[in-house]
């Protein structure tokens, strides 16, 4: 009826041949990563600038001249559907007197932008390609100027970008790395549809939402999760990946029978996957969400939650029962991320306190420590 995902050539993830937590051991970290404005200009600067992230669903740039438009950390793009097939990404920032010459969020069938401001046209790959009363004008000023073109791509159904530009980035695939590419691939994120999204303006860190999502040790107190579900969860298998990546599998406890059996960690465990520096997937067996904190400055984070399930007839009983269990399983998805906000509002109100000064991790967190070392480095160089 629908994909069902399994481990298939995968490498065995859980059991007892695993190791489950990297040789990393407990740390401390101190709060400047979370309230630094300085750090935070750096990032946007040789991180946020340099990395890939996700815009939105290839669904939504199906057709030819189909655009989206994308923002963050003071950065404004625009992607667009190619007679090829193919995208073009580019700044959405006009070359005369700096406005965002695409207006709105959204669209289909562009053959061209034009800028409210005073009337410049740019194609569909941000090429300037009309000026009115072009004579005022110096010829070397306006002759063959462009808006700065954004790298961009696909992989699992999603459209990605990388502000460094289509000539300095490195390919989105070799960013994802082979683990994930592999084991994330299972799914099959790119015949899946979209259910729903949903959006917050949380006052805290994009940074402060990705650990929430690097751990699994808030879930007993935060989410209230049964005695057995946290049990279980003692048996989580943490990995660093492409040395900027990441990937944990949560036994469920309902199914470690079946798990025993064939480790098969995409029929019987939460698979999660973070994508440096901040795409999250959440992956289940029948069903997908993908957390999206987008930064928008130090302390100022839109914080997305797609869920993705698969495509069926819905004519088909089957299916029928399919989506209402998907429905019933965002619903409750719904309440946990609740949970999250409330808990990143409780950080917002000791976000500047003197008396917050460090973090105190376990060996179990090793891949939020890992994950801001990995921010320092990428800053340093």
């Amino acid at each position: 009826m629908v994909h069902v995902p399994t481990r298939g050539d995968v490498p065995v993830r859980l059991g007892p041949t695993i190791r489950n937590v990297p040789d990393y051991g407990p740390s401390t970290m101190s709060r400047a990563p979370y309230t630094d404005p300085m750090q935070f200009e750096l990032e946007r600067e040789k991180v946020l600038n340099t990395t890939w992230l996700l815009v939105g669903r290839s669904s939504q740039v199906a057709g030819t001249g189909d655009w989206l438009s994308f923002e963050s950390h003071g950065e404004t793009i625009v992607v667009t559907r190619q007679p090829d097939g193919g995208l073009a990404g580019f700044h959405n920032v006009c070359r005369h007197r700096g406005p965002s010459f695409v207006t709105e969020w959204q669209g289909c069938g562009a053959r061209r932008f034009t800028c409210p401001y005073h009337g410049w046209v740019y194609d569909t790959t941000g090429k300037l390609v009309g000026v009115p009363e072009k004579q005022d004008f110096a010829p070397e000023h306006i002759t063959g100027i462009r808006s700065p073109a954004v790298a961009v791509d696909e992989w699992g159904g999603w459209v990605w970008a990388n502000m460094a530009g289509p000539e300095a980035a490195t390919t989105l695939l070799e960013w994802i790395g082979e683990d994930i590419l592999t084991d994330l691939g299972q799914y099959r994120m790119e015949d899946m549809i979209l259910l729903d999204v949903l959006e917050w303006e949380v006052p805290v860190s994009y940074k402060a939402i990705v650990d929430g999502f690097n751990e699994i040790y808030h879930t007993a107190a935060l989410h209230h999760v049964r005695p057995e579900w946290t049990k279980s969860a003692r048996d989580t298998s943490f990995y660093i990946v492409n040395d900027h990546n990441y990937m944990c599998f949560v036994p469920r406890h309902q199914h470690r029978d079946q798990l025993a059996e064939e480790w098969d960690h995409h029929k019987w465990a939460i698979c999660h996957y973070v994508v440096f520096p901040n795409t999250v997937f959440n992956a289940n067996p029948e069903h997908i969400q993908v957390f999206n904190p987008i930064p928008v400055d130090v302390d100022r984070t839109k914080f997305l939650c797609w869920e993705i399930v698969y495509p069926g007839d819905d004519s088909d009983p089957e299916y029928v029962d399919y989506r209402e269990r998907m429905q019933a399983h965002w619903e409750h998805l719904k309440v946990v991320v609740g949970e999250d906000i409330d808990i990143y509002q409780q950080l917002a109100r000791t976000k500047r306190s003197s008396a917050y000064r460090e973090n105190i991790l376990s060996e179990r967190e090793c891949k939020i420590a890992h994950y801001h070392e990995t921010m320092a480095r990428m800053i340093r160089e």
